[in-house]
Formats: structure tokens, C-alpha cells, sequence
């Protein structure tokens, strides 16, 4: 069906609202800080090296302030068991934010500022960042949060048509419910393990280490896959490949190992005209920023050489939906 291989990124734009411990706002403080600087510079890179890119928003996120949040919440919340996994039991304890606070939770000038570079796509993350296959949450919830972040996407002119779900967490009813509220793409996830998605609390050490060694050396295969695996049923399933680690000053003598396994994974992509698929969240990157945009522009010039040697194309997820469509419409 494809002529080429197909590289695709994605990210999953959250800013605090993935990550609810007090703790863990101390320790990610830099990095969400980092995003407004992070993001402007992707974009260039992304500018420069002709990348189509897909950034999975939280519906949260686009608003100016923790107060006009309160004014928009959903009325059919979800209840997780785990009750540190809800936003709204956060938001309950807060009545004002300073200036640095806002910056970690709201980023509608970024949102708008994506919107408005050529070849990006913003896709929703749902609004509150809800996770599908925890505890506690039912289908009227997840309706109610597709729901509304559809329309917060609409006020700024923004038709979404891919979700990306929090930990890549979903469940077919739920895929269900997207295709009929126009939403005809996803990024799934492989079914082998250590990367099969669970609840965060049947996650293991073991996986976790495997995934860790699996950045740096090539034990579970490169994970492309063929777009035949992906027309097969709408929400289009366009699974991902890798994730993209930020830099780790402990690890930064395996640097060269962690781009090699990447152009690995690329080249075998290019070669056999299968889809490669990277993402990663941007505030990733927000920390120790000149090291993961330097290895991030590596990627994208291995891509300008890939994209010559064997006509190698960056697409978004919306791309891939439309490519898919169309080849339909003329069968």
C-alpha cells in the first residue's frame, strides 16, 4: 500500500496534570518550567528538518488559570481507587497559583503556538488526563471527559481527529465512543511484553528494567509495523515504536547507544517501508535542555538522510488517518 516507510512522533502534553504528588511537582519543577523554552525550539527543529508531529493535549491545559479550570469541570467525575490519580481532588485543595505555578499547569500560548506551525497536529489526551483502565472510572465518565475535551479544542478552532490516552491506557468501548465522536486515530501499543500496558499498579521492576535495557540494546525487536496492520479497524491503531528518554547524566556514557538503537530502529523502518513511531512527553526535554535538543536534531538529520537514500516520510497520526482514508475512497 505505502510506497516508503513513515516516521511518525508524537507527544503527550500534559504539563503537571499527569504527574499529581507534591513531590513529584518539586522534583519535575524544572522540567515543566523548561517546556516554554523546550517547545519554541522543537518546533524550529521540526521547521527545519520538514517534521510532521503530533501533540496529544490535556483539555486542562488550555486555560489560563486554575480558576476559569473550576468554571469548566466535568459534573460526572471519574473515581479512581487510587485516589492520587484524580486532578480534581488536587484542584479542590487550590485557590490561587503564582506565576511559575501557572506556568506548570497552563500552556494555551504554547497550544496556540503548535496550532500554528505548519504540519502539526494537536490531538487531545483527554481533558483531565484519565486513565481508561484504572479502578473506579466508568464509560459516563470517559464520555463526559471526551466531551469536553472536544469542545475546549473547538473554542480555539482546533478539530481533533487522534487521541492519544494517558499511559496508553484504553479499552474498545472507549475506542468505540471516539470513533463516533469523529476521533479516527490512536497510538496503541505493542502486545508483547515488557511493553503490554497494565494499571499502574500491576506495573513490575521487571518490565520496567527490560524497557530501560531495550533503549540501549536491541532485545525485543525493532517494533515497526506494516500500515496494513493499521486500516484494520477505525479508531486507527498506529501503535507506538519507542519511547523517547530524556538525558541522563548517570547514563550519558551509553548516549551513543541509545541513538544508535533509535537509527536502528529507522533504518530497518526506511528499508522495509514500515512505520516507525517516537514519542515522549515534552517536558522530557525541559530539563538539560541543550543535551536532549542536541540528540533530538540528530535523530531528525538521520531522518534528512534516511528521508534521501530511501524517499522516507515524516508523517503525523492525522496523515496517516487521511492516507488511509483516501485509499479507501478510491477503492
Amino acid at each position: 500500500m505505502n510506497k516508503h516507510g513513515e516516521f511518525v512522533i508524537s507527544f503527550d502534553f500534559e504539563l503537571y496534570w499527569g504527574v499529581r504528588d507534591k513531590r513529584a511537582l518539586e522534583d519535575y519543577k524544572e522540567n515543566l518550567i523548561g517546556v516554554n523554552d523546550a517547545i519554541p525550539q522543537m518546533l524550529e527543529l521540526f521547521k527545519k528538518y520538514e517534521i510532521h508531529a503530533t501533540w496529544g493535549v490535556v483539555g486542562f491545559i488550555f486555560y489560563n488559570d486554575i480558576n476559569q479550570l473550576k468554571l469548566k469541570l466535568v459534573s460526572k467525575k471519574p473515581e479512581y481507587t487510587n485516589s492520587k490519580l484524580s486532578p480534581y481532588k488536587y484542584i479542590d485543595g487550590i485557590n490561587s497559583m503564582d506565576e511559575n505555578e501557572r506556568k506548570m499547569h497552563f500552556a494555551l500560548p504554547l497550544i496556540k503556538l503548535i496550532a500554528s506551525t505548519e504540519n502539526q497536529e494537536i490531538a487531545t489526551h483527554t481533558f483531565s488526563h484519565y486513565y481508561c483502565m484504572e479502578e473506579g472510572q466508568g464509560n459516563e465518565d470517559f464520555k463526559e471527559d471526551l466531551q469536553m475535551a472536544i469542545s475546549v479544542a473547538t473554542n480555539y478552532n482546533i478539530d481533533l481527529r487522534s487521541i492519544i490516552f494517558p499511559r496508553n491506557q484504553c479499552k474498545n468501548e472507549y475506542l468505540n465512543m471516539c470513533r463516533k465522536a469523529g476521533i479516527l486515530a490512536y497510538r496503541g501499543n505493542f502486545k508483547k511484553w515488557p511493553y503490554i500496558i497494565t494499571t499502574e499498579n500491576s506495573k513490575s521492576n521487571l518490565q520496567r528494567a527490560l524497557r530501560l535495557v531495550d533503549t540501549y540494546i536491541n532485545i525485543f525487536g525493532h517494533k515497526c509495523f506494516n500500515i496494513e496492520e493499521v486500516k484494520v479497524s477505525v479508531p486507527y491503531n498506529i501503535k507506538s515504536s519507542r519511547f523517547l528518554r530524556p538525558y541522563n547524566k548517570k547514563l550519558s556514557p551509553l548516549e551513543f547507544l541509545r541513538l544508535e538503537r533509535i537509527k536502528g530502529d529507522m533504518r530497518y523502518s526506511a528499508k522495509n517501508r514500515l512505520i516507525y513511531h517516537l514519542w515522549c512527553h515534552p517536558h522530557n526535554l525541559g530539563k538539560n535542555l541543550i543535551e536532549n535538543l542536541t540528540f533530538l536534531e540528530k535523530i531528525l538529520k538521520y531522518y534528512s538522510k534516511l528521508n534521501k537514500k530511501y524517499n522516507y516520510k515524516s508523517k503525523n497520526m492525522k496523515d496517516i488517518t487521511q492516507e488511509l482514508d483516501n485509499i479507501k475512497n478510491q477503492q
